[in-house]
């Protein structure tokens, strides 16, 4: 291997599962982590505005989030409002999504759907895990009932 490119690409971690990783050469940071270690921190968002400044997880653009949702797990109320868009990609389980009109099933790995600004709400009908990446990330924007967490 080029030493060169040895240096550039040789980091420690400060723990042997995630940390950041800083760069010799360049001054951005890397994060290396687990999204089911990193997920309950705030609710499953793994990326967005929500993260420090400094932390390469912070996002003005888009957040990202991995859940966990046992069967029989639902949303408590539907999003009301909402203004942004969002891919819910399905990696295991059985996922059903309602929009206004019409009931999404996710039942095979690499299901997703996307939609915008649309009112919502899910159901877990198996052990799921679902990937959701929702754009833009929007400061002081919760569904109602999202409030008191204080992460999106």
């Amino acid at each position: 291997m080029d030493p060169d490119l040895r240096e550039r690409t040789t980091v420690e971690s400060t723990d042997a599962r995630h940390g950041l990783l800083a760069s010799r050469r360049m001054t951005e940071q890397i994060y290396v982590g687990n999204a089911e270690a990193d997920a309950p921190e705030n609710r499953g968002w793994l990326l967005g505005h929500f993260k420090p400044a400094d932390d390469p997880r912070h996002s003005e653009d888009v957040e990202i989030k991995w859940a966990m949702h046992p069967r029989g797990d639902q949303r408590p109320q539907w999003v009301a409002g909402e203004k942004r868009t969002a891919l819910l990609l399905l990696i295991s389980g059985r996922f059903r999504v309602s929009l206004p009109d019409r009931t999404v099933l996710l039942a095979q790995q690499g299901d997703y759907v996307v939609f915008h600004g649309i009112n919502h709400s899910w159901h877990a009908e198996e052990d799921s895990i679902v990937l959701t990446v929702r754009w833009p990330s929007i400061h002081g924007y919760a569904a109602p009932g999202d409030q008191a967490d204080a992460i999106p």
